[in-house]
C-alpha cells in the first residue's frame, strides 16, 4: 500500500461557496463544493476539463447549480417514490461536510457526508446517511455514493448522479453502447429498444434507458469510457436550443457544449430497511489521446 496524507488543504472559493480542491501527485486534479456535495470540475493528468459548468451557475441556500454532478437522492426528478418532495429530491441543496481527505502516490481522494436532520426532516420523515466519495487518478474519476438507514423505519429511495459532460459540439458527439437497451422516452412520450450502435445527437433529450453497461463517448479524438456499479440506469439529456434560451442559468449556446450522461436507480429504487446500505458507482476513464 502506498503512504497516505489526510492532511486536509485549504478550501477555496467556487461560485461564493466554499470548495475542496482534490490535486493527484500525477497531476490529476477536481473540485467539489460543500454545497450539495457537488463535483464542479475534473481535469485528468495532462488533459482538458470534462465536465461541464454553466458560465451562468449560482449557487446557494436552496438553489441547486447548473453542472458539474448534482447528487440526486431520494427521488429522480417527479418519478418518486416520493413525489411529494422538491424535485430531484434533497442532497443537491444542502451543506455537506468534509469526513476525510487522503492522497496517496499516484491517486487521491475525498469523502463529503450528508445526514438527516430538522430540515430534511419537515419534507422526508426519515434518518439517513448520505457518504460521496471522489476518486482521481491519471485519466479515471471514480464516485461512490453510499446510502445508510441507520433509523428504524424502512424506505424506499431512487439516486442519480447526474453528471454534466462537456462536449465540443453536441452533434460531433457518438455515444456506444446502448444499443439493445430498452429506454422511457421522457419527452416524446412511450417506452422502446435501442436500436443505433452509434447514438448521435441533434438537440433536446431526455431518456432513461434500463440495465445498461459499459458506454464509450466519442468527442472528436476524445474517449471517454463510462462505466457504471448497481446504478445499472443511464439517463441522457440535453435540453436542446429552445429550452436552454429559457433558462436562466445557461447560456442560450450552453446545449451545444453538454450532455448530461447520469447513473442512475430509477426504474427498479432500492428499499432500505433498519441498518442497511447500498453502494452506486461511477466511473469515467479518459483514454489517452
Amino acid at each position: 500500500m502506498s503512504a497516505m496524507s489526510d492532511s486536509l488543504p485549504p478550501l477555496i472559493d467556487v461560485l461564493g461557496q466554499p470548495a475542496l480542491k482534490i490535486q493527484s501527485p500525477c497531476g490529476s486534479e477536481a473540485t467539489v463544493m460543500l454545497h450539495g456535495g457537488h463535483l464542479v470540475s475534473w481535469k485528468p493528468a495532462g488533459a482538458d476539463e470534462q465536465l461541464y459548468l454553466s458560465p451562468k451557475a449560482v449557487a446557494g441556500q436552496g438553489q441547486a447549480i447548473r453542472g458539474g454532478v448534482p447528487v440526486i437522492f431520494p427521488q429522480f426528478e417527479l418519478r418518486g417514490p416520493d413525489v411529494s418532495l422538491p424535485r430531484h429530491g434533497l442532497a443537491r441543496t444542502r451543506t455537506w461536510k468534509i469526513d476525510e481527505y487522503r492522497q496517496g502516490k499516484d491517486h487521491a481522494q475525498a469523502t463529503l457526508m450528508l445526514c438527516d436532520d430538522d430540515s430534511t426532516r419537515a419534507w422526508w420523515p426519515h434518518q439517513f446517511t448520505l457518504e460521496l466519495t471522489i476518486s482521481i487518478s491519471g485519466g479515471q474519476l471514480d464516485m461512490e455514493l453510499y446510502v445508510h438507514n441507520p433509523g428504524q423505519s424502512t424506505w424506499p429511495f431512487s439516486a442519480a448522479l447526474h453528471t454534466y459532460l462537456a462536449v465540443s459540439d453536441l452533434t460531433h458527439v457518438r455515444l456506444q453502447g446502448l444499443d439493445g437497451c430498452h429506454y422511457i422516452d421522457c419527452l416524446l412520450g412511450g417506452e422502446t429498444i435501442e436500436d443505433h450502435p452509434e447514438k448521435r445527437f441533434h438537440g433536446e433529450i431526455d431518456r432513461i434507458y434500463a440495465k445498461t453497461g459499459n458506454l464509450l463517448l466519442r468527442d472528436g479524438p476524445r474517449r471517454l469510457i463510462i462505466e457504471n456499479e448497481d446504478m445499472s440506469d443511464t439517463v441522457l439529456w440535453n435540453p436542446g436550443p429552445e429550452k436552454c434560451a429559457e433558462m436562466k442559468d445557461m447560456p442560450s449556446d450552453g446545449w451545444q457544449h453538454m450532455l448530461c450522461v447520469e447513473a442512475a436507480r430509477i426504474n427498479e429504487p432500492v428499499t432500505l430497511g433498519p441498518d442497511e446500505s447500498w453502494t452506486g458507482r461511477q466511473s469515467l476513464s479518459l483514454e489517452a489521446i
